[in-house]
This record gives C-alpha cells, structure tokens and sequence, in this order.
C-alpha cells in the first residue's frame, strides 16, 4: 500500500464545489464508464451521507467511499460507492479504504451492524472483511449485486 496518503472524511456541508465535482466525477468514471453501466449515479442520497477521500501524496484523489447513516437506505449504517481508482489498484487500498469505512461506521453507530450491497463478483473480498451474505442475488442497474451484514464488534 502507499504510503504518505491523505484519508479524510467529509459531511456533506463540508465539501467545497471542486471536491465534490472531483469525487462525483471519479463515481461516474468507475461506475458508469469503466463498468459501462448507465444508471442514475447521483441518487439524492450524498447529502445525508458522509464521505470519505482519499488522496495520495501529490493531492490526486485515489479512493472514495460513502457511508450512509441507519434509516436513509437500510435499517442499519450502510457503506457505499466504495471505489480506488483504476491507476491506485493493487496496492491493498480497497482493503484499506473498507477498513476504515467499517470503523468509521462503528465510531458513529456503535453496537449497530454495517450493510452493504455488493457486486456479486465482489462477495469474497467482503467475506474476508467479516461480511456475510444476507440476500439471494439480484440485479441492480445491469449488474448483479448481493446484500451483506458485518456484525457489530467491539
């Protein structure tokens, strides 16, 4: 992994209009070009979220994730729009970015489970996070996707 990153996360209030243009552009680079999947990347939901960026050492944003809070999307936190992108991969930031998203979550939900909506395809990367399957498969926008709970730890 590399070092000398920037994580930081963000309330919605706090995004100035650069970084936020910056993070939704890198949204729809990975998930709309890069899985060539036309759906409507912006679901009203950031808002109400918070958001977590990361940058590598000469400020370019390499990671992003959103969590979303209990009630907005499910009954529990939720994390979501988990992406590195396509330059930063294989350097064990996806794992590093989830790690933080799941104690992120547990700093501000404590003693809640964390759901998520998976790519199907992505199912053992989240397993090996303490995620298990909650849902049959299903498709979301073209691309198969499972529901997943990690349960609260201390």
């Amino acid at each position: 992994m590399q070092m000398n990153l920037d994580w930081r996360w963000y309330t919605w209030a706090e995004l100035d209009a650069d970084t936020l243009y910056e993070l939704l552009a890198l949204r729809v680079a990975v998930f709309v070009v890069e899985q060539k999947c036309a759906y409507q990347e912006l679901d009203g939901l950031d808002p109400q979220c918070e958001h977590l960026l990361v940058r590598d050492a000469s400020g370019t944003l390499i990671g992003y994730l959103r969590l979303l809070p209990p009630g907005l999307k499910s009954a529990q936190p939720s994390l979501g729009r988990l992406l590195i992108a396509q330059d930063a991969r294989g350097q064990g930031l996806a794992r590093a970015l989830a790690h933080e998203g799941v104690r992120g979550c547990q700093i501000r939900y404590a003693e809640q489970d964390i759901q998520i909506a998976a790519q199907q395809h992505l199912e053992a990367f989240y397993q090996s996070l303490g995620f298990t399957i909650a849902s049959t498969p299903y498709l979301d926008d073209g691309i198969w996707h499972v529901d997943m709970c990690k349960r609260w730890e201390r």
